[in-house]
């Protein structure tokens, strides 16, 4: 079985991002580029990270119009990456315009859907006009819409993986940020797990950056997050 652990390359540029990929293998893990990165060094970066044999996690978390949203799940296909995300708030239709852009292509990248960001807790919720209960709640509902309209999977902190896991059934992809091994700086995280725990509540995959990028030996923490995966 391929490595569960993505890496998110938190890098402001690609001469230090392949710099550090340099020293990993396609074998150990997967690799997550986010906006930072994706400005700075564009689509040739991520084929350049493909062309390297890695899979790629571009998460740029599409919300728009629904054309627009599939058009761009689309282009971000062709550049060969391994799984992209959307923003279930841009709703059903978007979500299926995104998930359809994708049926006809011969090696799909898993599509999956953004519920609630980490940053948001209830004040912030409120104040953009969500007010139908908890964090909880809105992350369920959004959920379960992302599971009706036929995506592949959703991000979730690991407080909620057991929760969706148990509601959306075993197939349906949980992918985990926040996840810091035994012994880690929580940094500015405020919801952490373990990779084992995380493992015990149905996650499918954990994406850590900075218990990699920022250690003195980034081969050995990925090797102990491997074990413990």
């Amino acid at each position: 079985m391929s490595s569960r652990l993505i890496v998110a390359l938190d890098f402001p540029d690609t001469e230090q991002a392949l710099s550090f990929v340099q020293l990993l293998s396609p074998a150990d893990c997967k690799l997550k580029v986010g906006f930072e990165l994706f400005v700075a060094g564009g689509p040739g970066f991520v084929r350049s990270l493909v062309d390297l044999g890695f899979d790629v996690f571009l998460d740029l978390k599409f919300h728009d119009i629904p054309n627009t949203v599939a058009g761009a799940c689309r282009a971000a296909a062709k550049l060969g990456v391994w799984m992209i995300n959307v923003h279930a708030a841009g709703g059903d239709k978007m979500m299926r315009f995104a998930r359809e852009a994708l049926s006809d292509l011969e090696n799909p990248p898993h599509l999956i859907a953004v519920t609630v960001l980490t940053s948001m807790d209830a004040e912030q919720l409120d104040k953009i006009g969500v007010r139908a209960g908890s964090p909880d709640d809105q992350v369920k509902h959004l959920a379960r819409l992302t599971h009706e309209s036929g995506l592949d999977g959703v991000v979730c902190s690991a407080q909620e993986a057991q929760m969706l896991r148990e509601t959306l059934g075993a197939d349906f992809l949980l992918v985990t940020p926040g996840i810091r091994p035994e012994g880690s700086q929580q940094g500015d995280q405020s919801r952490v797990m373990t990779p084992e725990a995380a493992k015990a509540v149905g996650v499918d995959y954990v994406v850590v950056g900075r218990p990699i990028t920022q250690s003195d030996d980034p081969l050995a923490v990925i090797a102990q997050i491997n074990r413990a995966l």
